[in-house]
């Protein structure tokens, strides 16, 4: 205790606290810091592992003759000029995108920025999206004769026999909306509105320079000429759809004959004009158009690849059969449909080309009449294929078509094919094929053809 006399006052007593009125420890953490900047010393080599698709996607393109896309490449050794992509980098990106589900050349240039797999592929190369989407509808031709030599292949190395083939069709949305279908008098109508801006725009070009920048004006031109190209060829698509056989529709109680004719005038799309309204899956009515697939049984390797703007089945057959024998020297023994393409002529052609059809026989409208007998006045391949039909052994071998064609389809949907992004049906072909040859790609590397990179 402090006295008078002492130099310090006495210090007060401590207060003691209570146990529960102290606070407890806060933990010390260590927190993320996403905006400091790291430098990171990565290889892309490094980056897959050694069983990684993407390798097999190169191995695949190393193999390729793409001497067609290096014979187009203007810039050449000696001369000015930005060097050119590396035509193989481009198609393994679309190999390996069609693989991935990705369908968008926007979508596939971000990836090529953020995704290991795909930078791997690029090994550095800057793509931007304009290139992307230009390469994937560009070499039409090369992709069909990759897919033909592909097959051939398989067929050499003893991994399929290309004698049992399946083919199924699908409905796929085109890139067109329902209100883009006219008569002709609305297209007329379009297509002068067309031609008379285009010429405003190049007239305003002409007086005024510098209202806009010339990159401005010159696409401003470009899209108006581009519209006015799609109204012109839709004009020219209803001359092929009114000389087409189609089913009569029948007038309605309510309509007079005007309103009924005026309902039934045959239409085409000014934005898609190849598109045609089909029936899809789901029972409704979109443009679309129908992607056919024949595919080996044995291997589940697609052979054929067609597409029509057809919204039936019937038909296609012959189309596909013509195709096989163009592209392979050869046609299988058997071929499995389903109902949709019971064609007599097709039937025929078939059977004198030695090719044995499968497809379900239709139920008679006779209740007491064997669908399995032939009828008066059936051809011999038609008569051959009822009694077939009611083999057991015949239904056993339809049944491989759900398990191939189905299938297959189904795996196409998986990867994105449910919605055309590009118009006209030769770039609508070329994404078919991109899908046929990641297809294939992904059977050859399970069947044991082709090892990683």
């Amino acid at each position: 205790m402090a006295t008078q006399n002492s130099l310090f006052p006495a210090l007060p007593e401590p207060e003691v606290k209570a146990a529960e009125d102290v606070p407890p420890a806060q933990p010390r953490l260590l927190e993320a810091q996403r905006n400091q900047l790291e430098l990171r010393a990565v290889d892309l080599e490094s980056t897959l592992e050694a069983q990684h698709p993407a390798r097999s996607v190169w191995a695949l393109v190393e193999g390729m003759d793409l001497s067609s896309l290096y014979a187009g490449v203007g810039s050449v050794e000696g001369h000015a000029g930005r060097p050119a992509i590396d035509p193989r980098i481009l198609m393994a990106l679309w190999l390996y995108a069609t693989i991935d589900g990705v369908g968008s050349a926007r979508a596939l240039a971000r990836l090529c920025e953020q995704h290991d797999a795909y930078r791997w592929i690029c090994g550095g190369v800057s793509v931007n999206y304009h290139t992307l989407a230009d390469f994937r509808v560009g070499p039409v031709e090369l992709l069909d004769e990759q897919l033909s030599r592909g097959v051939a292949v398989l067929v050499h190395q003893d991994l399929m026999k290309l004698e049992r083939v399946a083919q199924d069709g699908m409905r796929v949305r085109a890139s067109a909306g329902a209100a883009s279908f006219r008569r002709r008098g609305s297209l007329k109508r379009c297509l002068k509105q067309a031609r008379s801006r285009v010429r405003r725009l190049r007239r305003e070009a002409e007086q005024d320079p510098g209202e806009a920048t010339r990159r401005e004006q010159a696409a401003r031109t470009r899209a108006v000429e581009e519209r006015a190209r799609r109204v012109g060829e839709a004009l020219e698509e209803l001359e092929a759809i009114a000389r087409a056989p189609r089913k009569k529709r029948a007038q309605k109680p309510e309509e007079s004959d005007e309103e009924h004719a005026k309902r039934t005038e045959p239409r085409a799309s000014s934005t898609d004009p190849e598109a045609r309204v089909m029936k899809m899956p789901d029972g409704g009515f979109r443009p679309a158009y129908n992607v056919q697939f024949s595919t080996d049984t044995d291997s589940q390797v697609i052979v054929g690849v067609d597409v029509s703007n057809r919204g039936t089945d019937n038909g296609q057959l012959g189309a596909m059969l013509g195709q096989l024998a163009g592209r392979y020297e050869r046609l299988p023994e058997e071929v499995l449909v389903d109902g949709d393409y019971v064609n007599v002529n097709d039937f025929d052609e078939a059977h004198a080309q030695g090719v044995t059809v499968y497809a379900p026989v239709s139920k008679p409208k006779a209740a007491n009449r064997d669908p399995h007998v032939p009828c008066r006045g059936d051809s011999p391949a038609v008569a051959e294929w009822r009694v077939r039909m009611g083999c057991d052994q015949a239904r056993e071998i339809y049944r491989e078509r759900a398990a191939t064609a189905e299938c297959v389809n189904a795996i196409a949907r998986q990867r994105g094919l449910l919605r055309f992004m590009v118009r006209g049906r030769r770039k609508v072909r070329a994404v078919a094929l991109w899908h046929a040859l990641a297809h294939n790609l992904m059977r050859a590397r399970t069947l044991g053809a082709l090892a990683p990179a």
